[in-house]
């Protein structure tokens, strides 16, 4: 009986082996791959540099949000004078910085006088002085087609207390502008830190 049993479960163990073939590995026809990480395969991925904190939409392109900032410049001149004083020097720099973080803008350069003399001397001389603010404009690397300037004469002058400080704040030369960028919405992740 022990020698039955015991040839039963060799001939159960040993008799019925059963062979398994490999899986048949399938092949891709397309590149499934993600180089930049971001969840979106490079067969569909149209911004394969997103950055690794982005949130992506479906194409594998960042999200992001438009931001707008301006930025202002204001010369004074003397009586009758076109050249800038070196206190607005610095001013003139920070707009030209400016249009070089934001080189799809341009920008008006508005001339003005006081309301003193002749209206015609006065246009000339406004866009003599716009046109000086310019000139250092493009000392500065800023590329001259980006620049207009335009003589406004005595037509806006500034209301003050007195007259004499009416015709200071006048002669003047001003602009503004406003650069627009689009903002990368970053994911956010249990390890984010976010400023409070």
């Amino acid at each position: 009986m022990k020698r039955t049993l015991a040839g039963l479960l060799a001939l159960t163990l040993f008799g019925c082996s059963v062979t398994v073939e490999d899986p048949p590995i399938a092949e891709q026809s397309q590149d499934q791959r993600d180089f930049d990480s971001d969840g979106v395969v490079n067969l569909r991925d149209l911004c394969a540099d997103t950055p690794h904190s982005a949130v992506v939409d479906n194409d594998g392109c960042p999200t992001s949000i438009k931001r707008n900032e301006e930025n202002n410049v204001r010369v004074l001149f003397a009586n009758d004078s076109t050249a800038i004083p070196e206190t607005y020097l610095p001013e003139i720099q920070r707009m030209a910085d400016f249009l070089d973080t934001y080189p799809e803008t341009y920008i008006e350069l508005k001339g003005y006088a006081s309301p003193v003399g002749r209206a015609e001397y006065n246009i000339a001389l406004s866009k003599r002085r716009a046109t000086k603010v310019r000139e250092q404009l493009i000392a500065e690397g800023v590329a001259p087609q980006r620049i207009k300037a335009v003589g406004f004469g005595d037509l806006e002058p500034i209301e003050a207390e007195s007259i004499e400080a009416t015709n200071t704040l006048s002669r003047r030369v001003v602009a503004r502008v406003v650069g627009s960028k689009g903002i990368i919405v970053e994911e956010w992740t249990i390890f984010t830190f976010r400023d409070r």
